[in-house]
């Protein structure tokens, strides 16, 4: 019998932090699970091997499922072969360095089978420091449990919110539905699976920590053939950062382009209105580099959004560690991220 839930793990190199992260899945308190990994030719294959055979040994009655691709496919490819090589209904994928929240499984579970055709879960994330008592920053979209019906607004809502890949969760056939090789290289296959995948099934918003995602370190991207030149493995440089955003604004005008549904301008919008950690992760640059990243940014399009010039300007008087802050004590206060914009609240579930 097919489990619910397909727990999928991109793997490549940083096996210091695998084994916390199955420890994390087999700690759940559910049950109608596998796990599924990809190891993606990293030079750590070996030991990634090890690691998956010790928990396969300890853990007989749960069903672990292995895989090595025969050449370093890259993220994007990878998220595929992933969905080609699960078996659940539903595929929930984790960061490899990532960790599942206590309970996450059983309330991802509950919220599909509450509502129906769910094609889209975005839940709640925390990130943490160095240890998962030490959280930095809570991420929580709205402020309950939300059901999105199938729409436009829909996608617009949900594509940028679902950048961070630990917790996503997403119907299985229905993102196999929208295979395309078109995205690799961007890091952000999924934003085109959630796009494609929420004009015709439904969203639904979890206001639990699902996840836990670690901070401070940077994923190795940069070594398969499609990001080759486009990302820097180990490090997160202005030209990396900018080819990331050009591949969502991308993706949102291809989606619009062969769809036909009009999503691009509002998620643009949308992408802008949150602009803040696009400008952020550069902030720390020399001054020169930070002022040409944003000029860069603002000729992309970004100079019509007034929410952009207002994080601009602000890390440029305030500085970041000031800025994160006064964003953290915000949220803190509000409980969720504020609304900016238009975006569709969906409906209470």
């Amino acid at each position: 019998m097919k489990p619910l839930i397909s727990v999928c793990i991109p793997a490549y190199n940083r096996t210091e932090f695998l084994g916390p992260l199955l420890d994390s899945i087999v700690a759940q308190d559910y049950h109608d699970y596998e796990i599924v990994i990809c190891e993606d030719g990293s030079p750590k294959r070996a030991e990634i091997k090890v690691i998956v055979d010790q928990y396969m040994k300890r853990f007989p009655n749960l069903s672990f499922r292995y895989f090595e691709n025969p050449k370093n496919y890259g993220y994007d490819k990878n998220l595929r072969e992933l969905l080609i090589r699960s078996q659940g209904e539903y595929c929930l994928f984790m960061g490899n360095d990532d960790l599942l929240a206590p309970h996450a499984l059983q309330v991802i579970s509950s919220g599909v089978k509450r509502h129906k055709d769910i094609g889209v879960v975005m839940r709640s994330y925390a990130s943490f420091d160095g240890t998962t008592d030490n959280i930095v920053q809570t991420y929580r979209y709205f402020d309950q449990e939300r059901f999105f019906p199938a729409s436009v607004e829909t996608s617009t809502t949900f594509f940028r919110r679902c950048v961070v890949i630990p917790g996503l969760t997403l119907h299985r056939e229905s993102a196999l539905k929208h295979t395309t090789e078109q995205f690799d290289g961007t890091l952000l296959y999924q934003l085109h699976l959630v796009l494609r995948i929420l004009l015709e099934k439904n969203g639904l918003f979890l206001p639990e920590i699902v996840t836990l995602y670690r901070t401070g370190g940077t994923p190795d991207f940069g070594n398969s053939e499609s990001e080759k030149g486009k990302f820097t493995p180990t490090e997160q440089t202005p030209e990396s950062s900018l080819h990331f955003v050009e591949g969502m604004i991308r993706i949102a005008r291809v989606g619009e382009k062969e769809t036909g549904a009009p999503c691009f301008k509002p998620i643009f919008r949308d992408i802008a209105n949150y602009s803040y950690p696009i400008l952020s992760i550069q902030s720390k640059r020399s001054l020169g580099t930070f002022l040409n990243y944003g000029f860069t940014l603002a000729r992309m399009g970004f100079w019509k959004n007034h929410y952009f010039w207002a994080y601009f300007l602000s890390l440029l008087i305030l500085g970041e560690s000031r800025m994160n802050a006064l964003i953290v004590f915000i949220k803190k206060r509000l409980g969720y991220t504020p609304t900016l914009g238009g975006v569709s609240k969906g409906q209470v579930s």
